[in-house]
């Protein structure tokens, strides 16, 4: 895939906000409160989309932080950290937050899958809202989504070399 050294971009200071309390440009909007699979609007923009997973594993609840908040109480929450990467160049650092109860094998087992090829291949997927935030250069969105109504937490950070910049 790539043989540089990928580095995590700063998730854990962002502030989110709500699009309506965020100017965006059209080409920012058009990206950032994209509805339908990132991994599909990536794939418009290169030959192949690829996923290298970072970590993926359960932890706490106290050791999740501020997300805490937009998800339900649950023991332990499963996270998937991935880098995803147009061609070989990367593109986004994402992180999965899921309850362990909202998790199934699917989720457990994506592998290097991307999550939307998971999530948008199902008609019970919904979204509760999608926040953006601009930290240290670089454009993000949170989102809550919902997978036949359980909850998950999907941050995305994108990165200088992504399309939409």
């Amino acid at each position: 895939m790539t043989s540089q050294r990928l580095t995590v971009p700063n998730w854990k200071d962002r502030d989110w906000y709500s699009s309506q309390k965020h100017t965006l440009t059209h080409s920012l909007s058009d990206w950032l409160l994209e509805e339908n699979s990132m991994t599909r609007r990536c794939e418009q923009y290169c030959q192949k989309v690829t996923v290298q997973p970072q970590f993926e594993g359960y932890v706490s609840a106290e050791s999740i932080g501020n997300e805490r908040a937009e998800l339900p109480e649950d023991q332990r929450y499963w996270i998937r950290e991935i880098f995803l990467f147009g061609d070989t160049i990367p593109w986004i650092w994402a992180r999965t937050i899921v309850p362990e109860r909202t998790l199934n094998e699917q989720l457990l087992t994506l592998g290097d899958v991307p999550l939307g090829r998971y999530l948008f291949s199902h008609c019970a997927l919904t979204r509760d809202y999608i926040q953006v935030s601009l930290c240290d250069g670089l454009w993000g969105r949170r989102s809550r989504l919902r997978l036949s109504g359980n909850p998950l937490l999907l941050t995305e950070i994108f990165l200088p070399a992504s399309p939409l910049y």
